[in-house]
């Protein structure tokens, strides 16, 4: 997938294009609710990506999202 995204973040255009685009030009030809519809894991089974190649989560990155996503004071 390609375009502009931020570290660890989604390629939403590349996702679209992949999913809406015409099977001629390597997309899956869907339609924008046969897209919208299906689950992350239908569209990487769709896409050939193997379930779990994602990785467990490191520590490091656990760290790395609890100082961006810190709790909230309780009241």
């Amino acid at each position: 997938m390609s375009g502009a995204q931020a570290p660890g973040g989604m390629d939403w255009p590349g996702l679209i294009r992949v999913g809406i685009g015409p099977a001629r030009l390597g997309g899956l030809g869907l339609t924008p609710a046969q897209f919208w519809a299906l689950t992350p894991a239908e569209l990487a089974l769709m896409l050939g990506i193997a379930p779990g190649t994602g990785g467990a989560m490191t520590r490091a990155r656990l760290a790395e999202l609890v100082a961006r996503y810190p709790d909230g004071q309780a009241r």
